[in-house]
């Protein structure tokens, strides 16, 4: 099948290649429920070397900068205790993190949480996190720009690899909560 954006050799329905994500990407895909058909989510093979969204770009498509996403992994603090959630930015912004993540987590304090722990509590691969198959309870954090997008790139769990997914699809994640400002400039 030709991948709706990009240029991609091939893109496969999510459902139909389940060996190629993480056990915890595989799984949601599996129990996906929503208005958004699961054979609508799409996965291309991507080199590695070219994860990164400059080089992404470059390689597979410049269309693709205004129509990629970053999923990243933050930890707010208030009163001792850790809450983690992910973030969903168009790829030409950053989250802003002590601004509209932090007042949304309640969080005294927010940051970027640790590879170590991004890596650890999601199950998946720094660089290729993602907000599909993220665990129970995580609040997923998503820019209202994303949304409005026909096609979205994000990352498939791995380094190698992407999905495609329609950004309306991304506010029926558990979770979901859209955002007017996450991502800044």
């Amino acid at each position: 099948m030709r991948a709706p954006i990009g240029n991609f050799a091939t893109a496969t329905p999510a459902p139909d290649c389940l060996d190629e994500l993480t056990a915890p990407v595989a799984d949601a895909v599996r129990a996906w429920q929503g208005g958004v058909p699961a054979e609508q989510i799409l996965y291309v093979d991507t080199d590695p070397r070219w994860a990164d969204t400059a080089t992404f770009v470059e390689h597979y498509g410049r269309d693709l900068l205004e129509r990629s996403a970053n999923c990243v992994v933050v930890a707010g603090k208030r009163a001792g205790e850790t809450r983690l959630a992910a973030c969903v930015v168009p790829s030409t912004a950053r989250a802003d993190v002590n601004g509209v993540v932090r007042r949304q987590l309640g969080a005294r304090k927010a940051s970027f949480a640790p590879m170590e722990t991004a890596t650890g509590e999601t199950g998946m691969e720094y660089g290729g996190i993602t907000p599909v198959g993220l665990p129970t309870g995580w609040p997923v954090l998503v820019d209202s720009a994303v949304i409005d997008l026909p096609y979205v790139v994000i990352g498939s769990g791995r380094r190698r690899g992407k999905l495609l997914i329609p950004g309306k699809a991304l506010a029926e994640l558990p979770g979901a909560v859209v955002l007017e400002g996450l991502g800044v400039a």
